[in-house]
Parts: C-alpha cells; sequence; structure tokens
C-alpha cells in the first residue's frame, strides 16, 4: 500500500516515548466516515509488540511512582494548556477519524481539558489518613499506584474516553498502556505527543495499536494489573471475565438502552430540543444516548415538536456521520425492521445524502413511533440518531420498561412535577438519572458508571471514585515509646 498517498502517516507504536516501527506488522486501513476513504493505516501489534510496551513501562514505574503527587501533577496543569493550545486541531482530528461535527468534537476535547482538570486536583483528594490509636501507637493509610495497568478505548469518542483514565491513573502514579479503537487511532498518537511535549517521562505512557488480538493480550499479560475497557456490552463482558480470570482488576463499560419518560406536564419545548439533542447527539453513537423515549399518556402535542426540531438536525450540517458502511448499513436494517413490524416511521434518514461526500457513512435523524417492547428496536441498542417512541397510560409501566431491559446505564423522565421526578430517581433502575435532561453524563468531580448489563467491575471510572480502582491502600502502624504501658491495642 503506498502509504505515502495517505491523508496522514501511517501510525505507528509509541513506545518509552518515541514512535516505533512494527515491520512484522500488518497493516490495517483506516477510514474517514466523512467520506469513506482511506486516510492512513494502523499496524496490528502483536503480543511480542505489546510485551516491548509493557516492558518500557516497567521501567519507567519506579521512578514515575516515587515522584511525588504534587510534582507528578504539574505537568498535567501544563498537558491542559497544550490541550486548549491545539483545540481545533485535535478537534479536526476526532471530526476525521470519527466523522463528529465539528461543535461535537470540539466539546469532547474540552471535557478531556475538565477531566485533565480534575486529575489536577487529586493530591487535595488522597492525603491518606493518620490516628493515634493507641497511647504511642499511630497508623496510616495511604494510596498506592498499582504499577503497569491498561486502557481499551473506544470508537466513539477518540478524545475524551482516553482522558477518563490516562490523567488520573497517570497522576496516582501508575503507568499505562493505551490501546485505542483500530477505528479511530490519530487522536491517540496527538495525546501521547502532547504529554510528552508537557513533560511526561518515557515509558509512563505507551500506546499500542492493534484488533481483538491486542485486546486479548493486554487481558492475559501476567504484569498489566488492572485494565479499563469501554465498548459493546458482549465484548466488556468477555473482556472482564478474561482479565479477572487473570487475577487483574477490571472496569469494563459496555452499552446500553436508555430510556426517556416523557410524562403529558413536561414543558414542551424544552422536552422537544432536549429529547431531540439526545438522541441524535454524535450521531446517535454514544452510550449516553436517549435512544427510547416513553411516552406517558397523552403526548401528542410533544412528539410533534421532537419530530419539528428533529428536522432541523441534519446530516452534513449539524449532524455527523456513523462510524462505518457497516454501521449504516445496520441502522437502516433496524428501522426497516421496526416499519414491517408495524410502527410508524414520523421521520425517515434512511439513505440520507450529503452534497460532496456521497460515499460518507450519513444516516439521517430519524424519528418512529408506536414501537412496541417486543420489537428489535426497542430491545438492541441501536447507536445511531434514531429515536424509537412507546406508549405507555403509567409512569409505572414506563418504569417497568426501562427497568425490564438488562442494561442499566441512564434513565431520564421529563415533567414539571418534583413527585414524579422523585418516583423516577428513586425507581428508575439506571446507574445515572436525568431530569428534564436528555444526556445525564455528570460532571467532575462525580464519576461515570452505569449499572447491570452497562458495567462490569467494582468502582466508576472517572471521577472519585477512579481512585480506589487505580490504586491500592497501604496501612502502616507505628510504635517508638518503649515506656508506654502496652494494653490490646499496641
Amino acid at each position: 500500500m503506498e502509504t505515502q498517498a495517505l491523508k496522514y502517516p501511517a501510525i505507528r507504536n509509541y513506545v518509552a516515548g518515541q514512535p516505533i516501527d512494527t515491520p512484522a506488522a500488518a497493516l490495517l486501513d483506516v477510514f474517514s466516515p466523512l467520506s469513506g476513504a482511506v486516510i492512513s493505516a494502523l499496524p496490528l501489534s502483536s503480543a511480542a509488540d505489546l510485551d516491548a510496551a509493557v516492558k518500557a513501562a516497567q521501567a519507567a514505574f519506579p521512578a514515575w511512582s516515587a515522584t511525588p503527587i504534587k510534582e507528578r501533577v504539574q505537568i498535567f496543569y501544563r498537558y491542559k494548556t497544550l490541550l486548549e493550545r491545539d483545540m481545533k486541531a485535535l478537534a479536526d482530528l476526532v471530526r476525521e477519524e470519527n466523522g463528529k461535527t465539528l461543535d461535537e468534537a470540539r466539546a469532547e476535547v474540552e471535557k478531556a481539558v475538565e477531566l485533565t482538570e480534575f486529575a489536577c486536583s487529586l493530591p487535595q483528594l488522597v492525603q491518606g489518613e493518620f490516628l493515634e490509636v493507641s497511647k504511642g501507637v499511630e497508623a496510616r493509610a495511604e494510596r498506592k499506584p498499582l504499577g503497569v495497568v491498561a486502557s481499551i478505548a473506544p470508537f466513539n469518542f477518540p478524545n475524551m474516553v482516553p482522558h477518563w483514565t490516562i490523567p488520573n491513573a497517570l497522576v496516582l502514579g501508575n503507568c499505562m498502556i493505551l490501546k485505542p479503537s483500530e477505528k479511530v487511532p490519530l487522536s491517540a498518537v496527538k495525546i501521547a505527543e502532547l504529554l510528552k511535549e508537557a513533560g511526561l517521562p518515557d515509558g509512563v505512557l505507551n500506546v499500542v495499536n492493534g484488533d481483538k488480538t491486542i485486546v486479548e493480550a493486554i487481558c492475559d499479560h501476567p504484569d498489566i494489573a488492572a485494565v479499563s475497557f469501554v465498548g459493546s456490552t458482549p465484548i466488556a463482558k468477555t473482556v472482564y471475565i478474561r482479565a479477572t480470570s487473570n487475577l487483574k482488576r477490571c472496569v469494563a463499560l459496555g452499552g446500553a438502552k436508555n430510556h426517556l419518560m416523557v410524562l403529558p406536564d413536561a414543558h414542551p419545548d424544552m422536552t422537544a430540543s432536549n429529547v431531540a439533542a439526545s438522541m441524535s447527539g454524535c450521531a446517535g453513537q454514544r452510550c449516553m444516548a436517549g435512544s427510547t423515549m416513553v411516552g406517558v399518556g397523552a403526548v401528542d402535542g410533544i412528539v410533534a415538536k421532537i419530530v419539528e426540531e428533529a428536522r432541523k438536525i441534519v446530516a452534513g450540517q449539524n449532524l455527523g456521520s456513523v462510524i462505518s458502511k457497516e454501521a449504516k448499513e445496520r441502522i437502516e436494517q433496524h428501522i426497516a425492521e421496526a416499519e414491517a413490524a408495524g410502527a410508524k416511521v414520523l421521520l425517515d434518514g434512511r439513505h440520507a445524502v450529503v452534497p460532496g461526500h456521497e460515499n460518507g457513512y450519513y444516516v439521517g435523524a430519524t424519528v418512529i413511533d408506536y414501537v412496541t417492547p417486543d420489537m428489535r428496536i426497542a430491545q438492541e441498542e441501536v447507536f445511531g440518531p434514531v429515536l424509537a417512541i412507546m406508549r405507555t397510560n403509567t409512569l409505572d409501566e414506563a418504569l417497568a420498561i426501562e427497568n425490564a431491559n438488562p442494561y442499566g446505564n441512564a434513565a431520564a423522565v421529563f415533567t414539571s412535577s418534583g413527585a414524579s421526578a422523585r418516583y423516577v430517581m428513586d425507581h428508575a433502575n439506571a446507574g445515572m438519572i436525568g431530569v428534564n435532561i436528555g444526556v445525564p453524563v455528570p460532571r467532575e468531580p462525580f464519576s461515570f458508571g452505569g449499572w447491570n448489563e452497562s458495567k462490569f467491575g467494582a468502582c466508576d471510572i472517572t471521577g472519585k471514585s477512579s481512585i480506589e480502582f487505580w490504586t491500592q491502600l497501604k496501612k502502616t502502624t507505628t510504635k517508638w515509646n518503649p515506656e508506654s504501658r502496652v494494653n490490646w491495642m499496641s
């Protein structure tokens, strides 16, 4: 393949502070979903390539973990300014490899800045504990890093999701292997380069590219202490089982089927704009997308407003592409099956074409009414800009639909009633709840993570909860005064 003709140079692994060649590795094409064109290529690394990265991380760990956290965090203060400096270039990369709109890509990088800011606050959150537990006897508890850890990132947020793990894990003293999605490797290269520019020592962050071979090798590697994963539920479950069977810590985030419960007393305009944005933002390719609305009672007027808002969402303008040709075909098949099963397509986004990007992977905003719980579109994660609307008579019936689904990422209710909102907050079986908010993503320092089939493992992946995942507790008891009376506590 003539990689010189590609828009971006062929991707290389990043080990011990340098891009390295993997001459034995086959190359995989990287496509831009905006145009369908090949824009780069990446190496399908082997287990031996991973092992070289792990050895580099092991070599860096003693000095990095011994560096005081107040000094480690200075690197991330500098890194934050570099993210802000290169905001446009980073957003352009996200748009190119993922297909987001430029505004969405910029928002993703802005969230990465916020995640880095939180990591800079960690010295104030991991001070440890100290207590004189008996006369002359002192007990101390301190958080210590695990060693070499790994982060396996998905395609839908090439810049943000790596920042769910990199800043916190590294500030807490670990060294990391990052495995980006083979569909979106460009952002990972830039992240590694900027961290090096900020002063991160060589080997503290290493990037290894590849497919499921590397994912399996990460789960199996005896010198990797913990693994984080973000992706689909079937693969999350497989990664969790494989990693923990090899005695590693693992937090694996999977898919979702989030329900937006709309009551008749909901504010029509606010509800319509929120629901439309929730189902279509990032082309619906996010685990927090409101892919299913449950209308409770007389909500025809609100549904009409949702369709009106969704018509304003135009592919190629304020709606990005989906990730691949296969994804486009799968999403459109979901729509066709629902229609054939008796659902009513109120707004049809199939066969969307963007002038000048006729080979891009676009699906237009789609609204489907009168979906029933037995339809496949009501049960499976569509991961596209599609809203499936179901109807119920009562809020309890709506909650029964939400709670019957195997996932537990997010749920939301749109209402003007505080009592109804509280009822949903108390009874929805999901880890993140929204009230009049279609995408209830917690802001730092609150952590991100769902329940049930949406997350496997203890702790959340971001926020304060992540501290426990990326560290282990060391307890020390000391006594220096032999003259003190000894009792059962000393």
